[in-house]
């Protein structure tokens, strides 16, 4: 009987699933789909490839009734197969956690007290985690981390200029967007080996955004750091910002805690600067100028970073745009692009605009990709290869 995987990626108010066959030395997603909602009006939908969409109400709103109506789906859809584990996406592994792990009550224990480090992230995977386990006892659960691909990183991009005994006790960059930076790497890997092993900038653009830097298809460094806040303006978080402000706020206009976190984590990002929308689809449809203005900044703030990164690895052979906004805007990509000239960076404005696999113009000095990311499939395959369907060697 061949081996089925499932992948489960959790987050405040949804659980992300996917369906994996596995066939020779990779997964081959069969059906997908999500719970959302959670603790409003939930509903679920799932999509059988080359098949039918399914989409209906859930009874309750928590992460256990969730994975069961994933489960319960599966069941009814799938009944013939069993599945041989479960992988989750993790978002911090901390200072100890660089590869996926089999979990168990231990690993579990450590995980939760890495949540002060990733508050709104950590408890929603490890609540789907706990889902998972009741749902499919004795079925093999893999974490799989969203830290994992920075970890190595030299001490100058990994530490901050704090008394060293911080950095001792973990207090350092950790970079984040792990999974689809090694999915990316990956792909490049197939689609251009020589530039993939080359000095590539990958630029994942989203509601969460960052960028990273990597040589020999390894990550080098990244522009997230000790929490997903630091950075590239993202949807709803500030990105980059000088601490000075933050204790300014804190003693000038007395915000609590809890306050400065809504603040820079909610209601700040392209919704803070053009108090129309997060979304840059709307953004990009909006006539309102403050809406101009968070696009503005937002292209700004890649090309300081691209610049910075390009130091790092002294040059660039590739650029690859990822990620909702990377994926889907042109606008944004020729707007970083524009300003980029002085690295030997071209764009095809047509290929752009075609959203083509391959922007670069003839005269750039470096490859730009447009590709799609896929954590899914990279949480599948560290959970196969952790459970020893597939050999290491193959992976």
């Amino acid at each position: 009987m061949r081996q089925h995987v499932v992948t489960l990626n959790a987050g405040s108010s949804s659980i992300k699933f996917a369906l994996f066959r596995v066939e020779a030395d990779r997964p081959i997603l069969i059906a997908n789909g999500q719970a959302e909602g959670l603790g409003a009006t939930p509903s679920f939908r799932a999509r059988i490839v080359g098949g039918d969409d399914h989409s209906v109400s859930l009874a309750a709103s928590d992460h256990a009734t969730a994975t069961r109506a994933i489960v319960d789906w599966i069941d009814d859809a799938f009944p013939d197969i069993s599945v041989s584990a479960v992988g989750h996406r993790i978002v911090h592994g901390g200072v100890d956690y660089a590869a996926p792990v089999l979990l168990d009550d231990h690993i579990v224990a450590a995980l939760q007290a890495l949540i002060p480090l990733a508050p709104l992230h950590q408890p929603h995977n490890l609540a789907g985690v706990a889902a998972a386990r009741t749902a499919f006892p004795g079925v093999p659960q893999v974490a799989c981390f969203d830290t994992a691909f920075h970890r190595g990183h030299d001490f100058v991009n990994e530490a901050y200029a704090l008394p060293r005994a911080l950095y001792d006790r973990g207090l350092r960059r950790f970079g984040f967007h792990g999974l689809s930076y090694e999915f990316i790497a990956r792909r490049l890997c197939e689609l251009d080996f020589q530039c993939a092993k080359g000095r590539v900038i990958v630029a994942h653009l989203g509601n969460g955004a960052s960028l990273c830097a990597m040589k020999n298809a390894r990550s080098v460094a990244s522009t997230m750091g000790f929490s997903a806040l630091e950075g590239l303006p993202m949807g709803t978080r500030c990105g980059q910002i000088d601490p000075g402000l933050l204790l300014y706020l804190l003693e000038h206009d007395k915000m609590s805690t809890a306050e400065l976190s809504r603040l820079l984590y909610r209601e700040s990002g392209l919704l803070g600067l053009s108090g129309v929308s997060q979304d840059m689809r709307a953004l990009e449809a909006s006539d309102a100028r403050f809406a101009q203005d968070a696009i503005d900044y937002f292209v700004h703030r890649i090309q300081m970073e691209i610049g910075a990164l390009a130091a790092t690895i002294e040059g660039v052979d590739a650029l690859v745009f990822t990620g909702g906004i990377g994926e889907h805007s042109a606008r944004v990509r020729a707007g970083v692009i524009g300003k980029l000239g002085w690295l030997g960076l071209a764009i095809d404005r047509d290929a752009n605009e075609a959203h083509a696999q391959l922007i670069s113009a003839p005269s750039s000095s470096a490859s730009i990709y447009v590709l799609a990311t896929d954590e899914e499939a990279m949480i599948a395959h560290h959970a196969i290869e952790a459970f020893g369907l597939i050999p290491a060697a193959a992976a």
